[in-house]
């Protein structure tokens, strides 16, 4: 016989032989409690939005200033 035929048909066998299941496993309807959803509050899309416009680009070199570390490293 193949091998594989053992590792498939034996634990089906053994579970089949197995007289109840184990109380963990099984729950009965009246010990689930369901929790109560909260209702859904209406919140509009567009809330926090902030209007931006178009702007002129400022002089890079100020910019690269502000952004560079003060003593500069060099590298």
């Amino acid at each position: 016989m193949k091998p594989s035929l053992f590792v498939v048909g034996l634990p089906l066998v053994a579970g089949g032989c197995a007289s109840t299941l184990p109380p963990d496993v099984v729950a009965f309807p009246t010990a689930v409690v369901q929790p109560s959803a909260l209702p859904a509050a209406h919140r509009s899309p567009i809330t926090g939005y902030i209007a931006r416009q178009p702007v002129d680009p400022k002089p890079w070199r100020r910019q690269n200033d502000l952004q560079s570390p003060m003593n500069g490293d060099g590298s």
